[in-house]
Order: structure tokens, then sequence, then C-alpha cells
């Protein structure tokens, strides 16, 4: 191969491994939500306050855990799937940590998904809890099967 060709090829593949690293830095999904979307998540969440616990529950009408993590991130424009257990597979998952306001809370027994909320900061929640009772925000009341994820 000609030199010129060389130098030229040699310029093209570090011009795309630079725009590949840029890139990655400049979107990575862990920090995909922007401050002001993480406050949104905590107005919108915040509004829901009181709504009634309804099993399978995606409206105002009523939310299960899933129901209202699901309903809160489609008003700030980002979807998420329907079970508890779908979203902790859909996300960025983050150490304790790295946690922020707006990012998910999973709670899990023998591995299996059966809770989510959304991280209020200092340690609280906003979840929809169980039936019989209202959404609302809490301190988090355990560590253990605690995990943290970020909607992308």
């Amino acid at each position: 191969m000609p030199t010129f060709l060389f130098r030229h090829a040699l310029q093209a593949v570090a011009l795309a491994a630079a725009v590949l690293i840029t890139s990655t830095v400049l979107s990575s999904p862990a920090d995909a939500m922007t401050a002001r979307t993480r406050e949104s998540v905590l107005h919108v969440a915040a509004a829901q306050k009181g709504v009634p616990y309804r099993y399978g529950g995606t409206t105002r009408r009523g939310f299960d855990c899933s129901g209202y993590t699901r309903y809160v991130f489609a008003r700030v424009g980002r979807h998420l799937p329907r079970t508890s257990a779908a979203q902790s597979r859909s996300v960025h998952h983050v150490r304790r940590s790295h946690r922020r306001r707006g990012d998910l809370v999973f709670f899990r027994s023998g591995g299996h998904v059966y809770h989510v909320g959304i991280y209020a900061g200092r340690g609280r929640i906003w979840h929809a809890p169980r039936p019989g009772q209202r959404v609302h925000k809490e301190r988090l009341w355990t560590r253990h099967g605690v995990s943290y994820g970020r909607v992308r």
C-alpha cells in the first residue's frame, strides 16, 4: 500500500476511534437524564401523592408500583415496560453510592424483583406500596435486596 493511502487510512481509523470515544463519554446511558428531567420526574411523582394502590393500576384512578413508575416517566417522555422486573431489565444499574434523585429503586427477594419506586433523595422513595395504602414518600426501610437503575 502506498504511504499516502496508508497515512490517510490511519488518520481515518484514529478519527473514528476519537468519535466513538467522545460519543460514548458524552452520551453515557448512566447520565442520560438531565438535572431538569430528574426534577420533572420528582415533580410528577409528588403530584400523584394520595392516589390509591390498585393491583394492575396504571392511571390516577389507582396505581400498582410499576404502573406508578411507568406513568411518571411517561409524563417526562421516557418509556418504561409494564412490570417491575421488566423495568429492572431496561435500565442502566448504578451503585448505591452513585444513585441520584429520579433513579428507580428495585426491591428483590430470591433474585426476583417484587417492587419498584422512585428515589427522592436523602434515603427516601416515592412509591405505590400495597393494597390499602396510597402513593406517598417514605424512608427506605432496608438495604437488603435493593438496587438502583437509571432510566436512559
